[in-house]
């Protein structure tokens, strides 16, 4: 099974919301979102490196949200769709935001050669959770907890300021948890694939 076979299939399922069908329509005809990388040159910089880090980013969140601990001595839950929502599309910000461009750069034998790498290309420069909440909003509802979760999604990795960040994590746990699985995969998942 690809990844991109994946992802639909897992979208496709879990997720039953009025607009997702045309979101997901988005996704595959009018976006980039299964060919672009997640990255520059940090996590997953490579072709298919977004859908990549979307489908680990979900299963981290499922198994976050699977653990005893987190249930019981922190009572937090959400529903399959929410965890889909929220795991699945968090970077949706980064659809139509790189461009291949080309550098030169020495070879193996020390030759220079014009070589692909990626540039950020920002058509609507609104941020990165938030634009991510903004985009998902224009086809489908977000509950609050999803648009938190994805809106504070970097955690203290971000540049916001770090008592707002831990306010919002505070007080919504979900965010918290979607932000360790985007950690998890980013770190441990996807450090050492490029």
């Amino acid at each position: 099974m690809t990844e991109k076979v994946e992802f639909i299939g897992i979208y496709t399922e879990k997720i039953k919301r009025e607009g997702a069908d045309k979101l997901l329509d988005f996704l595959e005809n009018k976006s980039d979102f299964f060919t672009a990388p997640a990255s520059t040159r940090y996590h997953n910089a490579f072709e298919g490196g977004l859908l990549r880090h979307s489908l680990n980013v979900y299963k981290c969140l499922c198994a976050y949200m699977e653990r005893d601990r987190v249930k019981t001595e922190y009572g937090l839950s959400a529903s399959d769709e929410s965890i889909a929502i929220a795991a699945l599309l968090h970077d949706i910000c980064k659809v139509n935001f790189y461009r291949t461009s080309y550098r030169n750069a020495k070879n193996k034998e020390g030759q220079w050669e014009r070589v692909p790498y990626y540039e950020i290309h920002d058509t609507l420069p609104y941020g990165h959770g938030e634009k991510s909440v903004y985009m998902i909003s224009g086809f489908m509802r977000l509950t609050r907890e999803e648009a938190m979760a994805i809106r504070w999604h970097m955690g203290f990795s971000g540049i916001e300021d770090k008592n707002t960040v831990g306010r919002a994590l505070e007080m919504y746990p979900f965010a918290f948890a979607l932000s360790v699985a985007d950690m998890e995969a980013s770190y441990f998942l996807e450090g050492s694939e490029n």
